[in-house]
């Protein structure tokens, strides 16, 4: 009984033991399936990945691409449309009009004596010196054309004109040439005036004495070199600007600048002709000759000069007689601060010195300028003139008053 019972415990250990060893075969076996399996997947995830990156990359050649085509679109926009406006900027420069205008004035008490006696120039009025309107059209870069019209009013002589004081056709070649036809802008006035600076208060002694033209019709040349050198020349009719009617030769006037240094200029010009007196009819007795000299320096308020001229026969074109005058003037100016600025001039001149030389002008004045706003500035200044001669010439005359520009 016994050994049945140890037989039936020992076959079933061994069938046991057969069991885990065909379990542990099987086991072993559907392990080494799955990991063949995973490999499998694994391989194709691998195969997926790098199909998935190799699409990626052609995705990001092609987006490179059309970023490419986008910005050379969007730099093309941006050139047409800058050319565009370049191209709007131009027609609109091309074809404008620009208004400009210009006022002198002032109110003053004057005060003049003949041999201690006044005269009827005395008292106290408002003038309006000058009143210049002006249009320019810009055709193109190299041409334009301009219009100033000139309105003056004298209390004291009760002078009220209205009357064209340019009217030209202008060609820019350059900076080195311009050349305009009509009437324009004589050399040597509007070059001085310009570093003088205070045109409202007094002319230049040139156009105070009456011994040269601001403008005048004609043919005109100027220009700048090399930013030290400026010349101007005018082939002109020679009454002036408020006369345009022919004469039998041409006058002619020059001024060539050098440039120092920046904001100074020295300046030499002349003048000769008949003065437009000459005609077919008329014959001239004299040439009216001048010679003028500019030496200055202008930056802002900082201004000072001096110009000398000699003038032949100004007066005497058409007498048998023959005369000669010449003159200088000093000016300065200096800023006293933001706001105001001090000025001052000088000048003398023996206006006969052949017929009669012991007559002579003297002249002085001095101010203070106060700009109001941009285009409008006012000056208190007293101001003394005193023609005198030997002989019966004694012509004193004093004034104090205010005195305006108004620009725009």
């Amino acid at each position: 009984m016994y050994f049945k019972v140890l037989a039936m415990a020992v076959a079933v250990g061994l069938g046991l033991t057969s069991f885990d060893a065909v379990a542990a075969t099987h086991t072993a076996s559907d392990q080494a399936a799955q990991l063949a399996q995973r490999d499998r997947e694994i391989a194709e995830l691998k195969q997926e990945l790098a199909d998935i990156q190799a699409r990626i990359g052609e995705i990001e050649q092609r987006t490179d691409a059309q970023s490419d085509i986008n910005v050379n679109t969007q730099q093309s926009v941006e050139a047409l449309q800058t050319s565009s406006a370049k191209a709007d900027d131009t027609a609109k420069q091309a074809n404008s009009n620009t208004i400009n205008g210009k006022v002198f004035f002032n109110i003053s008490d004057l005060s003049q004596e003949s041999h201690g006696t006044d005269t009827a120039a005395s008292g106290v009025g408002i003038d309006v010196k000058r009143f210049y309107f002006s249009v320019t059209h810009q055709f193109n870069d190299a041409w334009s054309a301009n219009l100033t019209t000139d309105f003056n009013y004298v209390s004291n002589d009760g002078e009220t004109n209205l009357f064209v004081k340019k009217a030209y056709l202008q060609r820019k070649f350059s900076d080195a040439a311009v050349l305009r036809l009509g009437s324009a802008d004589m050399p040597w006035i509007p070059f001085v005036e310009n570093y003088y600076g205070f045109r409202y208060v007094e002319n230049t002694i040139t156009d105070k004495l009456k011994v040269a033209n601001s403008a005048d019709w004609g043919v005109h040349l100027g220009g700048q070199v090399n930013g030290h050198f400026n010349y101007a020349v005018s082939a002109v009719n020679g009454a002036g600007y408020k006369n345009p009617t022919r004469s039998k030769r041409m006058d002619v006037e020059g001024r060539i600048g050098f440039v120092p240094f920046q904001n100074a200029v020295i300046a030499v010009g002349a003048y000769s002709g008949t003065l437009g007196k000459e005609t077919q009819t008329v014959d001239a007795q004299h040439t009216a000759k001048r010679f003028d000299i500019l030496a200055a320096y202008s930056h802002n308020s900082t201004r000072f000069g001096v110009e000398y001229f000699q003038a032949n026969n100004w007066n005497n074109v058409l007498t048998a007689l023959s005369d000669k005058e010449d003159g200088y003037s000093l000016w300065g100016s200096v800023g006293l601060g933001e706001s105001t600025t001090l000025f001052a001039r000088y000048d003398r001149a023996k206006t006969s010195k052949d017929l009669n030389p012991s007559l002579k002008d003297t002249y002085f004045n001095l101010g203070l300028e106060f700009p109001v706003y941009k285009g409008v500035k006012f000056s208190a200044v007293y101001k003394h003139d005193r023609l005198e001669d030997q002989g019966p010439t004694d012509l004193k005359t004093d004034e104090l008053g205010v005195w305006g520009e108004v620009a725009f």
